[in-house]
């Protein structure tokens, strides 16, 4: 079993759960991050360190977000890992709560 971030953290990149993850399993792209499924140990301690709710235990996946499972995937294995807090992007406030932000996705597979 993994954690997958989902849509909600497309063009808000917080990092909060970056810091508490204990085997840096997070990956980072220009605005958004994801978890690699490999390196995850299911431990859910980033789970209620986003603030917008964007992480998943695989299992419990919206139906709406089961396709950000591969997403995660795939860029992982493109992207470097991120193992520090960074602020979040300039434009988190205007996307916080904003759905269907798939086409922001820079990067996208």
């Amino acid at each position: 079993m993994t954690h997958v971030v989902t849509e909600s953290c497309i063009a808000c990149r917080f990092t909060d759960c970056v810091s508490v993850c204990p085997v840096n399993c997070f990956k980072g792209g220009e605005n958004f991050i994801v978890i690699d499924p490999d390196e995850c140990i299911d431990c859910g301690v980033c789970i209620p360190e986003c603030p917008v709710e964007a992480i998943y235990a695989d299992t419990d996946l919206p139906e709406e977000q089961r396709r950000f499972l591969d997403i995660n995937r795939q860029l992982a294995a493109q992207w470097a890992p991120i193992t520090d807090k960074e602020p979040p992007l300039a434009t988190a406030e205007t996307y916080r709560h904003q759905k269907d932000k798939l086409g922001l996705l820079e990067g996208r597979p």
